[in-house]
């Protein structure tokens, strides 16, 4: 796959044109951003870097490695290796290519304390919740895969001291409520913020929002967010750094009046704005330590009926992709594995 660098411009970037999946575009002259379907990774370090002279921030969802570094390879030299890895969390759309590319490029991952259960096997994560949101995003939610990885001695925890590796200028500071873990990066030189998902840029509930990438501020996904008032924490802590750019894990950067505004918003009015109004973990947060996931909640009332919805239209899905695919005759490529992506759900 093909991937080409392309500046995004300026600071005000409200509406900006979305790259396409294999495409990374510039946010500042040391920053790019690359769209893996529906997440962003970050590629950290100034072009021509050269070997271990830049760093990875996430790694996308399964199957990105190769789009990964073929756009590590245009932006800082062929064969160039990251410093490191950073995760600013665990979940699936952002650690899939984690275990492929760390190995090839024989570097560290880096994580926060609290989300080593997540990365080491120990622990799942707390299951969604698909009745918040009101979108199919949100209602198929409980088919994502939320089972542990083992990255085994690949995976370190983060510096006690704030400091990012292989990021020199930037600081990592704890976010958490979307996980336990959840970290975001800030180079106060310039006031970047790398905010994960602590909160983003496109609202990520429903198809549609996913689709058009429409730049706006929002809190984090609410079907994969079980502590709230964590996340409302974060989320005031951010807007009070005043960025001047945030490049979220899902949607565009933004940049100026637009962000600072629309941050400023959330932040003041975050109960009524990024809250689902009702849910599993809006009353009671699932409950996590150092070894991963301790309890849960009870499920809301509807959520029976919203999964069985949910895998109605999955498995009609499926079933027409598949009918469309032997219309048109089309083999599957030769790389492909077997893997479609999906995972057995792990109900509580």
């Amino acid at each position: 796959m093909t991937a080409t660098m392309e500046r995004v411009s300026g600071k005000e970037l409200e509406r900006t044109e979305y790259p396409s999946s294999g495409r990374a575009r510039e946010v500042t002259p040391d920053l790019a951003y690359l769209r893996t379907a529906i997440v962003n990774v970050f590629l950290a370090g100034p072009r021509g870097a050269g070997d271990r002279g830049w760093t990875l921030v996430d790694t996308g969802i399964y199957g990105s490695a190769s789009a990964i570094a073929t756009a590590a390879a245009e932006r800082f030299g062929p064969d160039a290796r990251p410093r490191a890895i950073i995760l600013t969390h665990g979940h699936f759309d952002h650690v899939g290519a984690v275990r492929e590319l760390a190995e090839t490029w024989d570097c560290v991952v880096y994580a926060h304390p609290l989300e080593m259960p997540y990365l080491t096997g120990d622990s799942p994560y707390p299951p969604p919740d698909p009745t918040v949101g009101g979108g199919a995003m949100a209602a198929m939610s409980f088919l994502y895969p939320r089972k542990p990885i083992d990255l085994g001695g690949r995976v370190r925890t983060l510096p006690a001291d704030g400091s990012v590796p292989g990021m020199p200028g930037w600081r990592c500071i704890h976010t958490p409520g979307h996980t336990a873990g959840h970290v975001s990066l800030f180079r106060d030189a310039d006031r970047t913020l790398i905010a994960g998902d602590a909160f983003v840029t496109t609202r990520q509930e429903a198809l549609t929002y996913v689709m058009e990438q429409t730049p706006e501020v929002n809190g984090p996904p609410m079907y994969y967010t079980p502590d709230w008032p964590r996340a409302e924490h974060s989320v005031r802590l951010l807007a009070a750094l005043e960025p001047e750019i945030a490049a979220t894990g899902h949607g565009i950067p933004l940049g100026g009046a637009q962000l600072r505004d629309e941050l400023r918003t959330l932040a003041a009015d975050f109960r009524n704005r990024a809250m689902p109004a009702r849910g599993r973990y809006v009353n009671e947060p699932a409950v996590t330590d150092e070894r991963g996931l301790v309890s849960v909640p009870p499920r809301a009332i509807d959520a029976d009926k919203v999964m069985i919805a949910a895998g109605v239209a999955f498995g009609l899905g499926i079933l027409l992709a598949r009918a469309a695919r032997s219309r048109r005759g089309r083999p599957r490529p030769a790389e492909y594995d077997g893997y479609d992506g999906y995972e057995e759900p792990v109900i509580l």
